[in-house]
């Protein structure tokens, strides 16, 4: 069957209803999508799935965002203690982890963290950046970091939009399905056009080193992707990731947000973490760009601190352009984190970490697998399921109406096709190949889980 026999309708712009004739359409809508309340509401916030193919950008959001105010028409926001949100990309910040270290409950605010910090961060947390990763990653190597290849910078987000703010004229390769917010980054500067790269599901949206050299080859420039990978729950390590970087090496930039890098499964919790740090020849000449932070691997996701790891000629950059873009990070937060990246903290950290996500990840699974849900490829990091949702019943056998139902059992998923990344609204997703998914987050504590799963069970026991 050709891509245009499986395209399924088109939609008047106004009124969010099916009309003949759009370009490319053929055929009419399936009743169970022309009848669903949470489709309509998806394209009528959505130009994407709009004539013309493209987002609003007055009324763009993440999908968790988007969820969240569905959500909350339902009576999330009056009672939130009663729901199980497992579409939120946040780990438990309780301090009920056995092993691990207790979170500061208060500050000690120096005199000079009332003044305007450096937009790239103090010195002793780049210091500190910088040590943690070449104890961890490069104590063998004759390169390392110093605090000249770190840029502190107020989240995740932040982060990515300096880096998008400093990139030359380029195509930049992304992955899909990743990160619902790199949607906005690849898409707010008009200094480099944004090139989609998709996965093979059968594969488990594996990232080859072939795919790599494939897209270095036509003319890619810089390249894009989480790892460990959200939403998928996959990771590349050695030596793929190795190979990777070989073949980027003096051919493309290597952007990679390890935001996961601390929920890896792979050895056994014995706290490593996963880093293309650990691959890098010279710090100074190889140009991957490594983000990461206190956010998910050292749960405190509202303290707002990470950082960016790379030559110091792009640190550099990415420090200055901090003055018109964010201003910089909260300083008395800056001082506050400098402790917990002591290396063998850090390390112990992780391994807490690791058996205690790794115990919730085994939980949902069974859970899931005994309701009838498919799961080939076992997450082995992040806290992350992608689960399909072809084998349920056909009223929900899509991620958008599988959401809806699950909201009126009061669980939050995210549905798959907001990972299904559109930057600049260029692509028609009718077809996306995340509309049958969702993406089932096991960072709540167990407790949730549990009411979570009970609710799932509900939705598919209907």
């Amino acid at each position: 069957m050709s891509s245009f026999e499986r395209r399924k309708f088109s939609i008047n712009r106004n009124t969010g209803e099916p009309k003949p004739g759009r370009r490319f359409s053929i055929g009419g809508p399936s009743t169970q999508e022309a009848n669903s309340k949470i489709h309509r509401q998806f394209r009528a916030a959505h130009e994407g799935h709009l004539p013309h193919a493209g987002l609003d950008a007055t009324r763009a959001s993440t999908g968790v965002v988007w969820c969240t105010e569905r959500a909350a028409e339902y009576g999330f926001l009056d009672a939130p203690h009663e729901w199980a949100n497992l579409g939120q990309g946040a780990p438990e910040v309780d301090d009920n982890i056995e092993g691990s270290f207790p979170r500061p409950k208060t500050l000690d605010i120096s005199e000079n963290s009332r003044e305007y910090g450096p937009t790239a961060g103090i010195k002793p947390l780049r210091e500190a950046v910088a040590n943690l990763y070449n104890e961890h990653h490069r104590k063998d190597k004759p390169s390392k970091y110093t605090w000249e290849n770190v840029a502190i910078v107020p989240g995740g987000r932040a982060g990515l939009i300096r880096i998008a703010a400093v990139l030359n004229n380029a195509y930049v390769g992304f992955f899909i399905p990743d990160y619902t917010a790199y949607n906005e980054m690849l898409s707010l500067f008009k200094n480099f056009a944004a090139i989609p790269i998709p996965l093979s599901e059968e594969e488990g949206y594996h990232i080859h080193p072939e795919k790599i050299e494939e897209e270095i080859a036509r003319g890619t420039g810089v390249i894009l992707t989480s790892n460990p990978r959200n939403p998928t729950g996959r990771v590349v390590q050695n030596p793929e990731l190795a190979e990777i970087q070989d073949i980027c090496r003096e051919r493309a930039t290597l952007i990679m947000d390890e935001f996961y890098a601390g929920y890896n499964y792979t050895s056994d919790c014995d706290g490593a973490t996963i880093s293309a740090a650990e691959n890098v020849v010279d710090v100074d000449e190889d140009d991957v760009l490594i983000i990461d932070g206190l956010t998910k691997r050292f749960r405190l996701p509202g303290w707002r601190v990470a950082w960016i790891l790379g030559p110091k000629e792009f640190i550099k950059a990415i420090g200055s352009c901090g003055s018109y873009l964010d201003g910089g990070t909260n300083v008395p937060f800056q001082e506050a984190a400098i402790p917990m990246l002591e290396p063998e903290l850090v390390k112990r950290e992780m391994v807490a970490l690791q058996r205690h996500f790794r115990d919730k990840r085994d939980y949902v699974v069974k859970r899931l697998r005994d309701m009838g849900f498919v799961i080939r490829y076992v997450p082995d990091s992040t806290f992350y399921l992608w689960l399909n949702l072809e084998g349920l019943p056909g009223p929900i056998s899509d991620g958008l109406n599988f959401f809806s139902h699950c909201l009126e059992e009061k669980v939050i998923v995210v549905p798959g096709i907001f990972f299904d990344l559109n930057p600049a609204r260029r692509r028609d997703l009718f077809d996306s190949p995340c509309h049958h998914m969702v993406r089932f987050s096991y960072g709540p504590t167990m407790e949730t889980l549990k009411k979570g799963c009970d609710g799932i069970e509900r939705v598919v026991n209907k």
